[in-house]
């Protein structure tokens, strides 16, 4: 089986670890419109559009050129299919930047990296820790993406000597942060939905999304909600037993009065049964403060979720039991309630502010 990155490359699935689908853009015709509806150089949509072509018939090769390019505000990136294996870092200068897979397939445009937290970094200074692993990092207020795959693709297998094996694909931390159909793939830590400070409770909305992973694959302390969206947990080779992984492990701060909400989504597995949990708090040790919250509705949470005990606790003083988790009205064999005392759910009244407009404001990217 080939591995994640070569997968990658290959714009396809590949077995349990991608399983998304065949190769698209390597069969297309060479002379086929590689920005699709989106115009092009030649014929460019307004001035605030940039074209990203990995094989020059963009303005720019890569998206880090575009993105620095792209002074200002309200510019959008017209991605090319591709593979783009680089770091990317859009800073809060450049508030409501909107990335678009010109394709509509996010399988066929992939930004892409293979930084770990126990990566030692190039200049000697040590390894790159949680945060500076991440592929892509948006700090930007109002950010969009549409139709991309972010993806981390380091492997334990690889290396393993590290001890520092989180490796994330995108972290989030601007306010207004908006994800239409795009993938996230990864291991560990996967998507990190954070905010930019503590005090800074960033909106983020993800809408028709697939997000896979292995521990804490969705986490931080950003006020995010996920709806339809697909979670798919991975199996692990490296340990003989349960549980394997946690899907969420938010952050939230104690000030923070809404943290992450899934709704209208569902969790599935390629591993066996009941070998995940749903999630655990992080409470960090820079904010022992954090009070973390997660609401999951009208989700269908299948088999590979820990019925029993589907919540764990991360760290000691810190016990799930104390923070702020809930479900409402989910289906499927892992949400199953055979211990009342491990499935905390909210009544009708409670479910009425666990909702879109309650978690998000004045803000309406769903609308």
């Amino acid at each position: 089986m080939p591995s994640r990155r070569s997968a990658l490359t290959l714009f396809a699935g590949a077995g349990a670890a991608l399983a998304l689908g065949a190769p698209t853009a390597l069969a297309r015709p060479a002379h086929q419109r590689p920005f699709g509806r989106y115009g092009s150089p030649s014929r460019r949509l307004d001035a605030r559009t940039l074209y990203v072509d990995p094989h020059g018939r963009g303005d720019h090769t890569d998206v880090q050129s575009a993105v620095d390019a792209a002074s200002g505000t309200c510019h959008t990136l017209v991605l090319a299919p591709g593979t783009y294996r680089s770091t990317v870092l859009v800073d809060a200068t450049r508030a409501e930047l909107t990335l678009v897979g010109a394709s509509g397939d996010p399988r066929d445009t992939v930004l892409v990296y293979d930084n770990a937290a126990g990566t030692p970094r190039p200049d000697g200074s040590g390894t790159y820790g949680t945060s500076g692993s991440a592929t892509v990092t948006v700090q930007a207020a109002g950010f969009t993406a549409r139709d991309v795959t972010f993806a981390n693709d380091w492997l334990r297998s690889d290396n393993p000597e590290y001890t520092g094996t989180q490796a994330v694909a995108i972290k989030v931390q601007g306010d207004r942060s908006a994800f239409h159909g795009c993938r996230f793939l990864g291991h560990q830590d996967t998507l990190y939905a954070d905010s930019l400070a503590l005090t800074a409770f960033a909106r983020q909305y993800y809408r028709d999304c697939y997000v896979e992973g292995d521990v804490d694959f969705v986490f931080g302390r950003a006020t995010a909600v996920y709806d339809r969206c697909h979670f798919r947990t991975l199996t692990r080779t490296d340990l003989a037993s349960a549980p394997y992984g946690f899907v969420f492990a938010p952050s939230t701060a104690g000030a923070n009065p809404r943290g992450y909400l899934v709704l209208r989504s569902r969790i599935t597995s390629t591993a066996p049964d009941a070998y995940y949990k749903l999630a655990r708090p992080w409470v960090p040790s820079s904010d022992l403060t954090a009070h973390p919250m997660l609401t999951v509705r009208e989700s269908h949470l299948g088999a590979g979720i820990d019925a029993v005990t589907p919540y764990d606790t991360m760290s000691s003083g810190f016990p799930w039991q104390d923070q702020r988790f809930a479900e409402y009205r989910n289906t499927g064999p892992g949400a199953r309630v055979t211990v009342p005392a491990n499935r905390p759910q909210l009544t009708a009244s409670e479910a009425r502010a666990h909702t879109a407009a309650g978690y998000l404001g004045d803000w309406r990217p769903y609308a």
